[in-house]
């Protein structure tokens, strides 16, 4: 029995396999299958009771459920590509079991495993109805219902010590229902970037086997062990949540950069800087940001007439990439009128920062990036600043402490604040991704207007729509969690040519940020106030260093 367990393991881990191939293969092409012979039809009422109970499980699930839509178009489209679609698939299963079969060769006195014939028949399978499943992230769900009664021929032939077992797969009918996600949708072709194959439940699975000319399946107790094992294997690999991901994009070229973490900086002071004012001196002041940001400059403060400024000013700026993103430092002469000069430069590259750890640098400041310039040999002064890299903790927006909000103190139990428990500072990530039926009285040009702790940020204008699509994320970095504050946000339209009411309020919304804060993300759909039927999708997040 132990080597027959193995045996029906290897074979039930193929067929989850195949199983799983044939979902991914299957995402957008399911066909009717051909029958050998035409059912003669029958109208409902020749039919008694128990005739109608047992067609019941056969009826498809757009007749007994109005969220799945028929897709005869569909089922019609793989039939005429199913014999190329059977030789695509049964290379793919070749190729994934390959690998498993080797694995077993040496083991149990077994010399080899080999399929002598693999085709999945001329009966392709038929879905029975299709669910398109919204949600509020970058994402389409589809929820096939999904059956094969297929004539396969499938022939494994197992080489063991000097015997040659041969086995046969017959009668195969599967009927699953797996979940497809198309992730993330990115404005390339095809669209997105991963499909993720899962199933809902437990696959039902029958066939038949032979072995050297007998039905197995026949012998009591077997076919119950044969089901239980396949199911056990197909659950362990393709269960939900657990998926089958086969890319289809280069995740390089559709990478969208978020931020990872803050770089605290403090700019310390400057030493012997240039002579640029006419009198001897110099005004100076510091602009610093990272590369790859299109975000202002930050500045220090103007040091009116001096060469050895102290400054001892801080800044956070946003980390998206910290193994290629590289700290810029300039160093200007304020001018009243004209331009300002430029007294020198320096790069940091954040690679050279450990994490948590602040570490100061003393830096050359050079005329240009090009430092082995040999005409550059003027001295331009020093700079000095103290760097430390804080990555986002991955529990960001969850309990620091109990889950009950009390700590333990020897006295007893006191209760902790929220300020205390959700601490520190961190980044308020605000995306504005859409609006659906704004509509104003006289213009649609929507554009949001975002609104918190005194700043105004806006989206682009989009044309002559009630439903645009932004997708434009601001971030506010904040000492404390922004626990009991709301952040508010108006959808306008304007007027593109000229007029004195060129201004328009299409609706408004307040969203308390204490959920987000607790929760560390939301992403929903708030309906407007002051519109009849205008909705915002809003998705924020807050995360913590």
């Amino acid at each position: 029995m132990g080597f027959l367990s193995t045996l029906l393991g290897i074979f039930g881990f193929g067929i989850g396999t195949s199983i799983g191939l044939l979902i991914g293969f299957f995402l957008f092409i399911y066909s009717k299958p051909k029958t050998v012979k035409e059912p003669v039809p029958r109208p409902l009422y020749e039919l008694d009771n128990d005739q109608l109970l047992d067609i019941l499980p056969d009826i498809p699930l757009w007749v007994k459920c109005p969220d799945y839509e028929r897709v005869d178009w569909l089922n019609k489209f793989v039939a005429d590509m199913w014999p190329y679609l059977d030789k695509a698939i049964c290379a793919q299963i070749r190729s994934a079991t390959k690998p498993m079969f080797a694995e077993y060769v040496g083991k149990y006195q077994i010399e080899a495993i080999e399929f002598d014939n693999l085709s999945l028949g001329t009966i392709p399978p038929e879905i029975h109805g299709l669910k398109v499943c919204e949600t509020n992230e970058k994402e389409l769900v589809l929820e096939p219902a999904v059956r094969w009664a297929g004539n396969p021929n499938i022939v494994l032939t197992l080489k063991l010590l000097s015997f040659r077992i041969t086995i046969q797969l017959v009668d195969l009918q599967i009927f699953m229902a797996p979940r497809i996600t198309l992730k993330p949708l990115v404005p390339t072709f095809p669209c997105f970037a991963t499909v993720a194959v899962s199933l809902l439940g437990k696959p039902d699975v029958d066939f038949g086997m032979s072995i050297l000319g007998g039905d197995i399946m026949a012998i009591p107790g077997l076919y119950q062990f044969v089901q239980k094992t396949i199911k056990r294997q197909v659950a362990s690999l393709y269960i939900w949540p657990q998926a089958l991901e086969i890319p289809i994009l280069d995740p390089a070229t559709v990478a969208v950069k978020k931020p990872v973490g803050i770089l605290h900086v403090k700019v310390v002071r400057a030493q012997k800087l240039l002579k640029k004012d006419i009198l001897g001196t110099s005004d100076p002041y510091v602009k610093l940001n990272l590369s790859g940001e299109r975000l202002p400059s930050k500045k220090t403060t103007i040091k009116k007439r001096n060469l050895n400024p102290e400054w001892n000013e801080k800044f956070k700026l946003i980390v998206k990439d910290p193994g290629s993103q590289v700290l810029q430092l300039q160093v200007f002469d304020w001018d009243k009128v004209g331009n300002h000069d430029r007294l020198g430069m320096q790069f940091v590259p954040l690679k050279f920062l450990t994490p948590y750890e602040t570490k100061e640098f003393k830096l050359d400041l050079l005329k240009h990036t090009d430092s082995y310039d040999p005409q550059d040999k003027k001295q331009r002064g020093k700079i000095v600043v103290e760097l430390m890299y804080a990555p986002f903790r991955a529990d960001s927006g969850k309990l620091d402490g109990t889950q009950d909000g009390y700590s333990r103190k020897e006295s007893g139990f006191d209760r902790t604040s929220d300020s205390e428990v959700f601490g520190g500072a961190g980044l308020l990530s605000v995306l504005i991704q859409g609006a659906e039926d704004v509509e104003g009285e006289r213009h649609n040009n929507p554009y949001a207007v975002v609104f918190f702790r005194g700043e105004t940020k806006r989206t682009k204008m989009i044309k002559r729509t009630r439903d645009p699509v932004w997708n434009e994320e601001f971030h506010y970095m904040l000492e404390e969690p922004p626990l009991n504050e709301k952040i508010h946000i108006e959808v306008m339209s304007k007027r593109t040519g000229f007029s004195f009411r060129s201004k328009e309020h299409l609706g408004n919304v307040d969203i308390n940020l204490t959920d987000v804060v607790h929760n560390g993300r939301i992403n929903q759909k708030y309906h407007l106030i002051d519109s009849k039927n205008g909705v915002i999708h809003v998705a924020i997040k807050w995360v913590t260093a």
